[in-house]
């Protein structure tokens, strides 16, 4: 009944930019925490970045940072993550995940309750 689906993945050469989108149905994201995480081949899942529901708060892996933007419309029940720069080491695929929290967020994994399927992130010369 709940759902979160990404979108926006793709091939991209490096130090290319894509945007990822993460559309929840079934319910609003108005009072929910948002998380981007990803996972290669053989490498544990990575916490990326995350949003808190209102969108004043946002943190960052060291890996990304200064790179990666996360962002909210909730009037849109959507969130996103604009991916510049990009290396060939940020190749993997990339989930979004809710909870129903305010005012503060997490990227830790075991945080969130609704999870999307991930969108495959490939950048290669």
């Amino acid at each position: 009944q709940l759902q979160l689906v990404e979108s926006g993945g793709g091939l991209v050469q490096p130090g290319g930019s894509l945007r990822l989108s993460c559309a929840a149905s079934g319910f609003t994201l108005d009072y929910y925490a948002i998380g981007w995480f990803r996972q290669a081949p053989g490498k544990e899942r990575e916490g990326v970045s995350c949003i808190n529901s209102n969108g004043e708060s946002a943190n960052y892996a060291d890996s990304v940072k200064g790179r990666f933007t996360i962002s909210r419309d909730n009037a849109k029940n959507t969130v996103y993550l604009q991916m510049n720069s990009l290396k060939p080491e940020d190749t993997a695929v990339y989930y979004c995940a809710a909870v129903r929290v305010i005012s503060v967020c997490s990227r830790g994994s075991w945080w969130y309750d609704y999870w999307g399927q991930g969108t495959q992130v490939t950048v290669s010369s």
